[in-house]
């Protein structure tokens, strides 16, 4: 696959994801695909699993992607994932092998509230937005 293409797929599967189509935001991985969240320490392994996961999930979702990068097997994605209105920062890192995920690994990071010991040097921005 060419960047182009995977570049496009990972297009549909975030797209996907935000509608909560959970057939189409699944056809990117692999039927042996891992999934891991180092942050609570779980792997789910399997296409099947891994839908299953987000599927019973039962927060609302919405997906807000700031950018895609990356070449070749190894692909990142920086996005803002709201449950229940609440924004997550999250990074997601997908190793493609064959066209499809075989790996995946998401970060999470909250919200916090600017330093005072640096507000003269800072410029808010709207976190949803990308750059």
């Amino acid at each position: 696959m060419d960047d182009r293409t995977v570049r496009a797929a990972l297009e549909r599967h975030w797209k996907a994801s935000d509608a909560s189509d959970f057939k189409a935001e699944h056809d990117i991985y692999r039927d042996d695909a891992v999934l891991e969240y180092p942050q609570s320490g779980e792997r789910i392994r399997g296409r099947h699993n891994i839908q299953e996961s987000r599927t019973v999930q039962p927060n609302k979702k919405r997906f807000t992607v700031r950018r895609i990068i990356g070449s070749g097997d190894l692909w990142v994605t920086e996005f803002v994932l709201s449950y229940d209105g609440v924004p997550s920062y999250t990074v997601s890192i997908m190793e493609f092998r064959d066209g499809l995920v075989a790996n995946e690994t998401q970060y999470f990071a909250d919200r916090f509230e600017p330093a005072p010991s640096r507000a003269h040097l800072v410029e808010l921005v709207d976190a949803t937005t990308s750059s």
